[in-house]
């Protein structure tokens, strides 16, 4: 199209439009490159004799999409060889608005993207194109004003009913910001007075958890104080009960005899008692400290397999203390693994009637497994853990005799070394406690 004189800025306006609707454009990408393609146009009028302006389909290089380019080649070099819009507004009606030089001339170019779904432009559908634009006689300037007044109506009756969807939003969102505020307050109030109970709480946790140690603590001084005043008189009672029974001293009847017995073993029970509840007061006052030192295990369960075969007074019942692989080192205390052990191999030939006590050691990667087994009566299981609470027996074996002070005191120097005590048994099946340390001590 020839672009000369100002009536040509309509047909090349209408044209535009035409051509957009043949290639598929959306009736509004329609008008917003026509109001560019007549804006451009003006424009170039003001400053050049007029131009030729060609419509082209193209491929954009970058995506590989369809486009719809037109070109508009000046009748004369632009001022300064290039064109700057009047309004900024034009350019975002088209993908591309420019200045670019084709064959030594310059034009101003503009491109719009055809949409995905518009079908393909093949050579012989573009050759129906250019006959069906052919054949459409131009209108009048008059025509297209009729147009662009029905577009500007169109475009404002769209504009009125976006504002007036987005005063229903404004109000749906002001409604619903209320709503917000409402529910800040309330969860905000709510929090408050949470944090308020929380503050609350701790402060009487806190409270009780002061009550509860200086309660311990009491009770370790008084197991303590008590245990000591209490050796004292037992002592003497075991005392004069071996002189009574010596036979250096005047001979007892029988019936004598037999009493003077059960006062020293009453006498020796209580003590023991009395050692247990001092020992455990120590460990609980936190006053035992380990002497870290190399422990050789295989000079520990030496010693215990002759000082524990002498208790082991049932014949039925084997003691078997086996020899820790070598190097049978672990670094502890010494006195108090063996009295761990000593604790665990006395409680499974007290509670042993037939069988075997056995103890083992294992070495597993940087710890050592102390097991003590036997095939006693063996413990339940909801009651594995209750058996390591302070004065607590298994019913039906208060007649073998203890304190139920042993195994929680095992556990707490156990716990001093750095390892655990845990406890694997069945009714029936017997028990076995497993001591596990680390090899290089706490």
């Amino acid at each position: 199209m020839a672009l000369r004189v100002e009536h040509d800025i309509f047909l090349v306006r209408q044209r535009g439009r035409e051509v957009a609707a043949a290639v598929g454009l959306e009736h509004q990408d329609q008008v917003r490159l026509a109001t560019a393609l007549s804006e451009v146009a003006r424009d170039l009028l003001r400053s050049v004799a007029g131009a030729d302006v060609t419509f082209a389909v193209d491929l954009d290089a970058r995506t590989g999409r369809q486009l719809l380019r037109v070109d508009l080649a000046p009748a004369r070099p632009l001022p300064g060889g290039r064109y700057e819009p009047q309004s900024g507004a034009v350019a975002r009606l088209v993908d591309m608005l420019g200045v670019t030089g084709q064959g030594g001339d310059t034009v101003v170019r503009m491109s719009r993207r055809l949409p995905a779904h518009a079908p393909a432009l093949t050579p012989e559908r573009l050759a129906e194109l250019r006959a069906e634009l052919a054949d459409n006689a131009p209108g009048t300037a008059l025509d297209e004003l009729a147009a662009q007044n029905a577009q500007l109506i169109s475009a404002l009756d769209e504009v009125r009913s976006q504002r007036d969807e987005l005063a229903v939003l404004n109000a749906e969102l002001q409604e619903t910001n209320h709503g917000v505020m409402a529910l800040y307050n309330q969860l905000t109030e709510e929090l408050e007075e949470t944090n308020r109970g929380v503050v609350a709480l701790y402060a009487e946790l806190d409270e009780k958890s002061a009550q509860l140690r200086a309660a311990s603590e009491s009770k370790s001084r008084f197991l303590a104080n008590v245990s000591h005043e209490l050796r004292a008189p037992v002592t003497a009672i075991i005392g004069l009960a071996r002189l009574l029974a010596d036979s250096a001293s005047d001979p007892l009847t029988a019936e004598q005899a037999r009493q003077v017995g059960l006062i020293r073993s009453s006498a020796t029970d209580l003590l023991t008692l009395v050692n247990e509840l001092l020992d455990l007061a120590k460990a609980e006052s936190g006053r035992l400290e380990p002497n870290w030192t190399e422990v050789d295990l295989r000079g520990v369960f030496g010693q215990l397999r002759g000082t524990l075969r002498a208790l082991s007074n049932r014949p039925e019942v084997e003691l078997v203390v086996e020899e820790p692989p070598a190097p049978a080192t672990v670094r502890s205390d010494e006195v108090l693994l063996a009295q761990v052990l000593r604790n665990l191999l006395h409680n499974g030939l007290k509670f042993t009637e037939r069988g075997e006590v056995r103890l083992r050691a294992e070495r597993q990667d940087d710890h050592w497994s102390l097991s003590v087994s036997d095939t006693g009566v063996g413990v339940p299981p909801e009651l594995h853990e209750r058996i390591f609470e302070e004065f607590y027996q298994v019913p039906g074996t208060t007649r073998v005799g203890g304190t139920g002070l042993g195994l929680p005191y095992a556990r707490r120097l156990v716990t001093l070394l750095g390892g655990t005590l845990e406890l694997t048994s069945a009714p029936g099946r017997g028990s076995v406690f497993t001591v596990v340390l680390p090899s290089g001590g706490a």
